[in-house]
């Protein structure tokens, strides 16, 4: 199972660097046409996406025969939502709306089997996306094999970051910068504000401390390429709902003759 979980092994190199896509629009073939794309993996996001349980199944199928990783962005910290992630063959999961460690330990209760955790076993289709192991390997490796990511972007998870970080179980710190700038009094209006750079950087130095591995989520590739150098580990570059129009409208533009260079925003 870890020889096919590609953004494990990238995260278990010295350098730890993976760069992934976010998908938010449905369709197998949409998530394969972005997992052939030469990313480590791509995040099917089913809390703020337009991505049904069934889609998720579809897609999770889609991008992991194409030898990228299928990481999943459940709802919410729910052990339902946690199984049908992972029972549908996801490299890997990314929660939200943490607030303590003991949210964290709860994930990790739900993302593991017995004795680590209390995940049910039982599903006939996680092996055809994890290297085609058997339902008994599948048992025995996924424990270790499988990332679990939790994401910090409130108030009380930054203020508690530390502690998370301690937590067993737990492989990534994932930053969601728009939500914890709201959180903390300093939304994203343009360049992040000094508070919410010394937020992230506190992040990440909470996540090397305790062994971890730390991600971010970004709107483009300079401001991945600015994380990568920052060593940030788990980097998602682009949303397909960002890249869509952000190319459609460009192209048009640019065949109007009217396009003008814009300076690329650096959060």
């Amino acid at each position: 199972m870890q020889a096919a979980n590609r953004i494990q092994k990238a995260l278990s190199t010295q350098r730890g660097l993976s760069f992934g896509a976010w998908q938010m629009l449905p369709g197998a073939n949409h998530a394969r046409f972005m997992a052939r794309t030469g990313y480590d993996w791509i995040c099917v996001d089913t809390e703020h996406g337009n991505i049904a349980d069934w889609q998720m199944h579809e897609a999770v199928a889609a991008i992991a025969a194409t030898g990228t990783s299928p990481i999943v962005r459940i709802a919410a910290n729910e052990g339902w939502m946690v199984k049908r992630a992972l029972d549908a063959g996801a490299h890997g999961i990314v929660v939200p709306l943490l607030y303590t460690a003991d949210d964290a330990r709860k994930l990790v209760e739900s993302a593991k089997f017995p004795p680590v955790g209390r995940r049910g076993f039982g599903s006939p289709f996680a092996m055809g996306s994890t290297g085609g192991v058997s339902q008994l390997e599948y048992l025995q490796q996924a424990n270790d094999s499988l990332v679990t990511i939790v994401q910090i972007e409130t108030k009380e998870a930054l203020e508690n970051v530390e502690e998370i970080a301690k937590v067993p179980g737990i492989d990534v710190l994932f930053i969601g910068p728009w939500d914890l700038g709201n959180n903390i009094g300093r939304p994203v209006m343009g360049a992040f504000h000094d508070d919410l750079n010394t937020a992230i950087e506190r992040i990440r130095q909470a996540a090397i401390a305790n062994g971890k591995r730390v991600g971010i989520y970004c709107v483009g590739g300079e401001t991945a390429k600015k994380y990568a150098e920052q060593g940030f580990h788990m980097i998602s570059v682009v949303a397909d709902a960002v890249a869509l129009p952000t190319f459609l409208s460009n192209e048009l533009e640019t065949a109007k003759g009217s396009k003008t260079d814009a300076a690329v925003p650096t959060y």
